[in-house]
């Protein structure tokens, strides 16, 4: 099926809208999908990456609040909205043009008492907010690219202090990202551990989870009864992500480790 293009209404024509065989995407200064959603099921999570940043509720499964930098066509905060009624988000977004997207293409609902989308700059905003969240995700790109200014040392302390003790930052890398390691002893410095890594199912993204104040391990086998019971509850491969996790993350046959290489 040929893919039609649609600008959405505005000034920002480097926002654009495409449908094809039921995937409906949005591209913001390229070709890159931003984000993207399954015109018959819109409440799911139709890209392998969203699924996947979603594994922070192995390590909190009822967050109060989340606190996410980068909404796209809105896809993880519609999911999060449906699905976890108990859980606040607040989502802020630089483009009012990409907030309109998602509201008039991608069906991201209004704001209310438990959902509100802010038109700010995430680096700006995130030292303007200590502990404001319990979980943090970031997923900020243009194009394909994430903005320097999201991944450098001062951003990760600013997430860092962003969260309440035992909180999760969640971010979303490009797998072939030259720089990733680079990014990765970032978050490292910020927040005196190592993030644990998780791939994608298509092995396009990789997804690094950091702990602020977390335990210093966990049972593979309270994960794994973790990951039975989310499975069934969100309709997502948590099991698929445990075993990720388990291959990819310092640890022992018992347990995933989350301290710094050598700590006790």
């Amino acid at each position: 099926m040929a893919r039609a293009r649609k600008f959405t209404p505005g000034t920002d024509s480097s926002v654009v809208i495409s449908d094809e065989d039921g995937l409906r995407s949005l591209h913001i200064g390229g070709l890159a999908i931003q984000s993207a959603m399954r015109t018959a099921a819109p409440d799911m999570l139709a890209l392998h990456y969203t699924q996947a940043m979603m594994a922070f509720l192995l390590f909190n499964a009822s967050p109060e609040q989340i606190l996410m930098v980068g909404l796209g066509g809105g896809s993880i905060a519609k999911f999060v909205h449906r699905r976890m009624p108990d859980t606040c988000m607040t989502v802020v977004e630089l483009r009012d043009e990409v907030v309109r997207a998602a509201r008039s293409w991608f069906d991201l609902p209004a704001d209310d008492e438990r959902l509100s989308v802010v038109i700010a700059d995430g680096a700006k905003y995130l030292p303007e907010h200590p502990d404001a969240a319990d979980v943090l995700l970031l997923d900020g790109f243009d194009d394909g690219e994430q903005p320097a200014v999201l991944c450098s040392r001062k951003f990760y302390e600013a997430a860092f202090a962003a969260l309440r003790p035992g909180g999760l930052m969640v971010v979303n890398f490009m797998a072939d990202d030259p720089k990733l390691e680079i990014f990765m002893e970032r978050i490292q410095a910020a927040f005196g551990v190592p993030p644990l890594r998780l791939p994608a199912a298509d092995g396009v993204n990789m997804i690094a989870i950091a702990h602020r104040e977390g335990p210093t391990r966990i049972a593979w086998k309270t994960l794994r009864g973790r990951a039975a019971a989310l499975g069934v509850m969100f309709d997502l491969p948590f099991t698929r992500y445990v075993a990720s996790l388990k291959k990819l993350n310092p640890g022992t046959a018992q347990y995933l480790t989350l301290t710094m290489p050598g700590s006790k």
